[in-house]
């Protein structure tokens, strides 16, 4: 009983890192915390026994085949820690030297990683907004590639803005073109019952042919026959704090900002109530009074708008440029990302912190030990099944099971 009642007791801290901290100790988190430590021990595992040496060590002995395994997943490991945080001895010489130049490359895999998550930050707050309100939104990557295509228009066709109004004007592009984006399923859900699944799956498809014929032409580089569009201004550039190599920019803060934007609407606001209700009963929320119609155009656009906001700071902020496929798949990975964070900003954040530096370290886990990038999105694909299905979870490392269900995502089905 007592335990009981220490789980209902409200947090003392109001703030958003509170409610969370709140939810990591009555327990409610422990799932996702395991599923993440499980799917990067698995993915070392796979990395054993997927690596040539082992077989032949096998043929000699098993307990040789056995060192040989662990010393290729420790060697792996090891590279994707250098490659997404940086080298501990090249960071101390850097320090001990004290020269700019040795301190900006030791740091950059670091500023990297964070760079990395920006996209991935918008994209998961996108889902996770619309999984407050009931709604999954599976075009997150097409509402990301048209905001892009907003930002990038608005880059470099609108000319002699000085940077306070270019800036903002093209960020503000960038997520109107996600919000429209995210709009119309919206409507068709709210208007029509048109699931949103379908529909915004099938909005992604329109917007990847879309860019691409608008890449080889209105937005083509006139001096070339690539499909690229120009360089955007100056004026409409992210400003970036460091010198090269280091790359990290204003966006990473818009991130955070966003990400408490989105907390101080869902737990603070009336509308974010509205959206949460909706989303956890939305007949007993038309009972109420609630406007469902407005809510669900409204929540699906909100999410659109933060999804535009990720293609438009890779642009602004990274490639100054927009090619076709600019985007690995950000969109998709924020379904992931979303449920990792249990729809919280706060986790959805810390869940794109660690989506970013996987995929920072990858490549030089590649080089550096051989080890395919796939990988890595084995152990996303890992870490995203183990979070659908918590009762392997439970059932590897012995867990209770809650006796009341925790509080998590309130997704309607397919004839919501």
């Amino acid at each position: 009983m007592a335990n009981q009642d220490s789980q209902s007791t409200p947090p003392k801290d109001k703030s958003a890192f509170g409610i969370f901290m709140h939810e990591l100790a009555r327990g409610s988190l422990i799932v996702p915390i395991l599923a993440i430590i499980t799917g990067l021990l698995l993915g070392g595992l796979i990395v054993a026994v997927t690596t040539d040496q082992v077989y032949t060590a096998w043929s000699r002995s098993p307990l040789e085949a056995i060192g040989v395994g662990i010393n290729a997943a420790l060697r792996s490991y090891s590279a994707l820690f250098n490659g997404a945080i940086g080298n501990p001895e090249r960071i101390a010489d850097a320090l001990a030297s004290g020269e700019a130049a040795a301190l900006r490359r030791a740091f950059n895999p670091f500023f990297e990683s964070l760079i990395k998550s920006v996209p991935y930050i918008f994209a998961g707050l996108a889902v996770a907004l619309g999984f407050r309100a009931g709604l999954f939104n599976i075009g997150a990557e097409g509402q990301l590639f048209m905001g892009a295509v907003a930002s990038v228009y608005v880059g470099f066709a609108v000319k002699g803005l000085p940077a306070i109004i270019h800036l903002p004007l093209a960020l503000g592009a960038g997520a109107l073109g996600g919000a429209i984006w995210g709009f119309i399923p919206g409507w068709l859900k709210a208007k029509t019952g048109g699931h949103e699944v379908i529909n915004t799956i099938m909005m992604n498809y329109i917007a990847f042919r879309l860019s691409e014929y608008l890449l080889r032409g209105p937005l083509q580089r006139p001096d070339t026959t690539n499909p690229i569009s120009p360089f955007i201004e100056t004026t409409a550039q992210l400003p970036r704090f460091f010198e090269s190599p280091i790359r990290f920019h204003l966006g990473f803060f818009i991130a955070l900002a966003a990400a408490y934007g989105v907390y101080w609407l869902l737990f603070k606001t009336r509308l974010g109530f509205e959206l949460r209700t909706v989303g956890a009963n939305p007949n007993a929320a038309r009972y109420a009074g609630m406007n469902i119609l407005v809510i669900t155009v409204l929540a699906m656009s909100l999410s659109g708008a933060l999804a535009g906001m990720a293609g438009a700071n890779e642009v602004l902020g990274v490639n100054y440029t927009l090619a076709p496929a600019f985007s690995s798949g950000y969109g998709f990975d924020s379904i992931a990302l979303a449920l990792i964070g249990r729809s919280h900003p706060v986790g959805v954040v810390l869940a794109a912190l660690l989506f970013g530096t996987l995929r920072n370290g990858a490549l030089q886990m590649q080089i550096a030990a051989n080890v395919p990038v796939d990988i890595i999105s084995v152990m996303q694909a890992l870490i995203l099944a183990f979070i659908a299905a918590p009762a392997i979870i439970r059932t590897i490392y012995r867990l209770r099971a809650p006796q009341q269900q925790e509080d998590g995502l309130h997704v309607r089905g397919w004839g919501g």
